[in-house]
């Protein structure tokens, strides 16, 4: 056969060939949400929630607090959030430093809950009950070191609280915020109410702060004061910012000192899930099976259907991202830092149990007492509360749009 004659032949039978040979398909481009999400780390998140003890109960108004409000901010400057702001506001009390507080109730170990029972925020408890409140009594605390540190009164007057912003690089007008707050009571180290919290924004402030990651839209990390005595941090801020949103100053610079708010997701009390009081009292000492993230939207708010749909969000990146433990959504936000913006935008809460119907049943014996001490919290509880970070780290970078810039390029 002359050759000119067999080339054309044997193209045409390795054309056949390689198309008989199956393909390796093409990689699946990486998630950077998933990436991100793989940078938190438990060893970190446990020791920023013990570093926050260091300042014990960090009720507002002492200089506890204030020094508390100086190492989170020199802490995100650390992390690369370098654009610190302080909110200022004037607190004048008009009552006891605890208002923010469900009612102190005197029911007994095992009380059942009285079918009618309604709690603050619209929920319908069920089961068991014990008492719930604030311990007021400094000598409940047996701890020398930690009374002493935790006595010196809160004086009124002036008051911040911190906050800084990873800026979007196509939409700066738009921001989502993730906050908690960082002030206590109860005469302990409120290392649950609100370390566990705090110390949750803080770290995804950290992750989504690194030099190779970039997001669509802005995200705030705020960290609040004054929580305890009536969401009265959140509520200044909303009455000093909310006009603002979306407005470029100076007009022409690309700037939005206050961009609009896409969404608040606030995170208290994150690692307490033991289940319901036993009918003595007690609680169990470790993490039921089921323990989940309650993540809360009120169902009454004039954002109700956003803030609805906020929180299916929140519950499908549980679904992808945490490692250990589910999301459930429920209706019944409030008592809690988001509900101050929940008529001006989507509103959530994430939390340990159910706000107005478990909280409200003493399902946390340590919330506002002397026993919400680092040293109360296990292994689990510590990685409950990193599930949340992780549930909450995973949405946000769905949500703002954030992608990895290439090792070399990164700065």
């Amino acid at each position: 056969m002359r050759p000119f004659v067999l080339l054309p032949l044997l193209i045409a039978v390795s054309f056949r060939i390689a198309l008989a040979v199956p393909q390796a398909p093409e990689a699946a481009p990486a998630d950077p949400a998933k990436i991100l999400v793989g940078r938190l780390d438990l060893d970190r998140y446990r020791a920023t929630v013990k570093s926050l003890t260091q300042f014990g109960d960090r009720r507002q108004g002492t200089a506890r607090n204030r020094q508390a409000i100086d190492w989170i901010e020199a802490q995100l400057k650390s992390y690369g959030c370098a654009n610190t702001e302080r909110l200022h506001y004037d607190y004048q009390p008009s009552g006891p430093d605890n208002r923010n507080s469900l009612t102190n109730t005197a029911y007994g170990p095992g009380t059942p809950t009285p079918p009618d029972a309604v709690s603050v925020g619209g929920g319908h408890p069920r089961g068991l009950r014990t008492r719930v409140g604030v311990n007021n009594d400094p000598n409940a605390q047996p701890d020398e070191r930690i009374r002493a540190l935790d006595t010196p009164p809160s004086i009124p007057g002036a008051r911040e609280e911190v906050y800084c912003t990873k800026v979007g690089t196509t939409h700066p007008e738009e921001m989502y915020i993730l906050s908690a707050h960082m002030d206590g009571i109860g005469w302990g180290e409120a290392a649950n109410d609100d370390g566990s919290g705090t110390a949750l924004v803080m770290e995804v402030a950290r992750i989504l702060s690194g030099a190779d990651v970039r997001t669509e839209r802005s995200i705030r990390f705020i960290l609040w004061n004054n929580e305890e005595t009536g969401l009265n941090g959140s509520s200044a801020y909303v009455s000093q910012r909310k006009d603002l949103q979306g407005r470029e100053n100076p007009p022409g610079s690309g700037k939005y000192p206050e961009p609009k708010w896409l969404g608040v997701i606030q995170h208290d009390m994150m690692m307490f899930d033991h289940g319901a009081p036993r009918a003595d009292g007690t609680m169990s000492p470790q993490q039921r099976p089921e323990a989940d993230i309650n993540v809360e939207f009120q169902v009454n708010s004039k954002f109700a259907a956003q803030s609805q749909a906020l929180a299916w969000s929140l519950e499908q990146a549980d679904e992808k991202y945490a490692l250990d433990y589910p999301a459930s959504v429920g209706s019944h936000m409030t008592n809690t830092d988001s509900n101050p913006f929940m008529d001006f935008a989507p509103s959530i809460s994430m939390r340990e149990n159910e706000r107005g119907t478990q909280i409200g049943n003493g399902w946390d014996p340590q919330w506002h007492q002397p026993t919400d001490l680092f040293t109360t919290y296990n292994e689990k509880d510590f990685r409950l509360g990193l599930n949340a970070a992780q549930t909450t780290l995973g949405a946000t970078a769905q949500l703002a749009g954030a992608t990895l810039k290439p090792a070399s390029s990164a700065r």
